[in-house]
């Protein structure tokens, strides 16, 4: 509470920046990332970013909720897709997490997801600093000119594969 922290979505790059290790120091928490090398991958089987992010999210929270030192009294996901299909979706993971509690807006209602959508953020803003300093140029988040100019750069100076490793190129 200290740190405001509210919907990542809402948060500046800096202020993510500035609280997410505070938070890291302070909560046990378990961080799942995928290239964007794999979620093209996943895009080309027939995977859509709901179903990518529902099997990310239940190995994340089974993990959490096996973790004999953390203490909680229940789990809160953002809904991001109807509880039904989240469930459709890991249908075929080897383990299941139950009793989701789905909020719609939970980042704005619960500060624990709020907590960890910072991290999460926080997590995506290294890696894109690592892709950024791979590839000497800056690499910015989102659709925008800028982002169809550095892409157009980096496609002259890679060529064209190099988008399915530094984008979802399904987007």
């Amino acid at each position: 509470e200290k740190l405001k922290i509210n919907d990542s979505k809402k948060m500046t790059d800096t202020k993510i920046r500035s609280c997410a290790p505070i938070l890291i120091k302070k909560l046990k928490f378990e961080s799942l990332t995928i290239s964007n090398e794999e979620y093209n991958h996943y895009t080309s089987l027939g995977y859509n970013s709901n179903k990518i992010k529902a099997i990310l999210h239940n190995k994340v929270l089974y993990k959490l909720s096996h973790n004999e030192e953390i203490k909680y009294q229940k789990i809160i996901v953002d809904q991001f897709c109807f509880p039904k299909l989240f469930y459709s979706y890991i249908k075929d993971s080897q383990n299941i997490t139950k009793n989701i509690t789905f909020t719609t807006k939970a980042e704005s209602k619960n500060l624990s997801v709020a907590a960890a959508s910072v991290i999460s953020r926080y997590v995506l803003l290294l890696e894109n600093d690592k892709l950024s300093k791979q590839l000497n140029i800056d690499i910015p988040k989102g659709a925008s000119n800028k982002v169809d100019e550095v892409g157009k750069e980096l496609v002259k100076k890679y060529g064209k594969d190099i988008l399915n490793k530094i984008a979802k190129v399904s987007f």
